[in-house]
């Protein structure tokens, strides 16, 4: 493993490593070829080709394949690189990380993601000190090109649209705070919960019970890294009874409690930078 002190890794490993799942309290970029399954937060997906794939801090990942891959593995701490702070540049957030609603990879048709890597690993391996501005403008470029590639393969997928969910995710970005029940989100689409629950998993690959636990942890996670909330404060922005049951719901779907994770994951200089 190449690593500039618990902040930035490049790795060569295998799908074996990932038999099992695994967490990590840094982001994490992907390169593998060949086919399989992938599982993030236990979400299946099927894969095919040449993918690069994106997971963000304790998000649980594992990967089934017959035979076992090669696996290059980016990964970054937010205080090396901090994701929110430079989106204007990349605009990846959203995009690449943290987005409930699209499959966490994109296929590659070239090696211009693999001729970066191996830029970063010239870069950390030769015999003078490496330069942490060099490393940050290389994965700016990794982010950069794979945000062009999602982009271009969002405007291939269909659209919801053609399910009848056009309004599911505008519906759930507005109300998934007070309202977690799937029934409220059918009996606004004016669908059966039948109907809108096949609909879901054919569009998102998951039911909507899911998607709504998913969007509640996303949030959870921007608040405790992106803010100076007390665990309590946080807790009741999300509308959680108290500050344990909140606590017992992180760990259900982290692993971790909500104060692990922000010691290990930190808080972003987004949130001082919020408060001037």
């Amino acid at each position: 493993m190449i690593s500039v002190p618990d902040m930035f890794q490049l790795q060569a490993l295998t799908a074996r490593f990932f038999h099992h799942p695994k967490s990590s309290e840094l982001y994490q970029i992907l390169l593998l070829e060949g086919n399989g399954t992938i599982s993030v937060d236990f979400t299946e997906y099927e894969f095919e080709g040449k993918i690069a794939l994106f997971t963000t801090p304790y998000q649980h990942l594992s990967i089934s394949s017959p035979v076992d891959l090669p696996v290059a593995r980016l990964a970054f701490h937010g205080d090396f690189y901090c994701i929110e702070y430079h989106k204007q540049e990349v605009a990846c957030n959203g995009l690449l990380f943290n987005n409930i609603y699209k499959k966490p990879f994109i296929h590659l048709k070239d090696k211009e993601l693999d001729q970066v890597f191996e830029k970063l690993r010239f870069e950390v391996e030769k015999d003078e000190p490496y330069s942490e501005p060099v490393l940050r403008t290389y994965l700016q470029l990794v982010l950069a090109i794979s945000s062009k590639i999602k982009r271009q393969e969002q405007q291939l997928e269909p659209s919801s649209i053609e399910s009848g969910l056009e309004k599911f995710q505008e519906l759930l970005e507005a109300h998934f705070l007070t309202q977690r029940s799937p029934l409220f989100y059918s009996d606004q689409l004016a669908i059966s919960p039948t109907v809108f629950t096949k609909k879901c998993k054919l569009l998102f690959g998951k039911p909507p019970s899911l998607l709504i636990q998913e969007r509640v942890m996303l949030e959870a996670k921007k608040q405790l890294h992106l803010t100076r909330k007390s665990i309590k404060e946080v807790a009741g922005f999300l509308q959680f009874e108290d500050e344990h049951y909140f606590s017992r719901f992180f760990k259900k779907h982290t692993g971790i409690s909500p104060t692990v994770f922000r010691e290990k994951v930190g808080i972003s200089i987004v949130a001082d930078l919020s408060m001037r």
